[in-house]
């Protein structure tokens, strides 16, 4: 697959660094030392996928908000995993996403209203659902050579999952680790984490100390599954949309199309839909809401102008 020469890389780079740092925004978590820790992993992803011949790509997402006024998955992490699925088919990219019966009405809803020709893979909140979606992954020549997680919650030291608050949700969590490799376990892909507070798959990159001394709650909460790349962010569903727009950087001969459709009024379309048929919730307030974590959905909207932006600024 062709991408960007040599002559054109460092151009990209730049605009990749920008990218990066427009994603990083902190939103109250404390986060700079997580987002320095990982400075130019964003690259690092979107290279890695720019340069394989064939790639073939599974988004895993969904984080159940067991605490909200009606019991659901969160806004954040369908939205963005829904920009960036779309984005990579339209560039004619093979992507599915992977996610559990808890979370599966929003994950739906956000891809409908992107692609519905996006399969949505389902899998039961248990280890045996796992492992079959786990088989699938390596079929043939629609094997998938990277595998992303776009905040899905992970494991921390002790094996529990928790969220924000260091509650654990682990009873409500298919345990999509296994498929990123836990405790250096090989796996046939590469992965890409992305989160932004540390309890995610692939914040296990990051030293403990950075998120056990930043993070409110960090000791319990981070998450001890690495991933080969791991993208911090303000919001985990601008580090889907800030590494589509890094692969549009390094694919010219594809800009176009993953770049239609990253935009703000796509923005507003996958939030209402997740909201109003996925039943999602804000995972800050735990209301249906046009909000991401606690944010009004004309923010993001502006921000996902921001990257696309910067991605066609010379």
């Amino acid at each position: 697959m062709a991408a960007v020469n040599e002559k054109n890389k460092s151009s990209a780079k730049a605009k990749i660094r920008a990218i990066e740092k427009i994603a990083a925004r902190d939103v109250g978590r404390n986060i700079d030392a997580l987002t320095a820790a990982t400075s130019g992993q964003l690259y690092g992803a979107a290279n890695h996928i720019a340069r394989t011949k064939r790639p073939v790509i599974g988004i895993v997402t969904g984080f159940f908000i067991a605490t909200a006024q009606k019991p659901a998955a969160e806004t954040d992490g369908p939205v963005g995993a829904a920009h960036l699925a779309g984005a990579l088919n339209r560039a004619g990219i093979p992507v599915q996403i992977i996610t559990d019966t808890f979370c599966q009405k929003p994950v739906k809803a956000a891809m409908a209203a992107v692609d519905p020709d996006v399969a949505v893979i389902v899998s039961a909140a248990d280890k045996k659902g796992v492992e079959e979606i786990a088989s699938q992954l390596s079929i043939g020549e629609n094997s998938v050579t990277h595998l992303i997680a776009v905040e899905r919650p992970g494991p921390s030291r002790d094996g529990r999952l928790r969220n924000m608050g260091a509650t654990d949700i682990s009873r409500y969590c298919a345990p999509f680790e296994s498929l990123f490799g836990i405790d250096g376990a090989s796996r046939p892909y590469a992965t890409i984490g992305i989160g932004d507070g540390g309890n995610e798959i692939g914040m296990g990159k990051l030293p403990f100390e950075v998120i056990a001394t930043n993070i409110k709650d960090g000791r319990r909460i981070a998450c001890r599954v690495a991933c080969d790349f791991c993208l911090v962010c303000g919001v985990a569903n601008w580090g889907a949309v800030a590494l589509a727009a890094a692969i549009a950087c390094l694919m010219p001969n594809r800009q176009k199309a993953m770049l239609t459709g990253l935009n703000a009024e796509m923005d507003r379309r996958i939030l209402e839909n997740v909201v109003r048929n996925g039943e999602g919730v804000d995972g800050l307030t735990g209301k249906k809401a046009m909000s991401v974590d606690g944010i009004g959905w004309q923010v993001h909207g502006e921000l996902v102008e921001r990257i696309q932006a910067g991605v066609e600024h010379e």
